[in-house]
């Protein structure tokens, strides 16, 4: 789990959904961020249906089946 300000913080789901242009990330402690997708060029230019098929990983970590980057619950934070 990723330390942030004396708080355990992992990432239980991604919605793109929920508003359009950004995805949210629903957190471990409640907590759901938004951000532009436009801050992730790369998930940007997937399509609807390859942003839906995300995995998560040991919570801190998420990618996509046609995207070989990882990004972390860190780099949603950042933002």
């Amino acid at each position: 789990m990723c330390k942030f300000k004396d708080t355990t913080l992992g990432i239980k789901k991604l919605d793109f959904g929920l508003k359009r242009g950004a995805m949210a990330v629903f957190l471990t402690d409640g907590r759901v961020v938004i951000v532009p997708i436009s801050m992730f060029p790369d998930i940007k230019r997937l399509t609807k249906a390859q942003r839906e098929d995300y995995m998560i990983m040991d919570d801190q970590y998420f990618s996509f089946e046609h995207l070989s980057k990882i990004f972390s619950v860190k780099d949603v934070l950042k933002y």
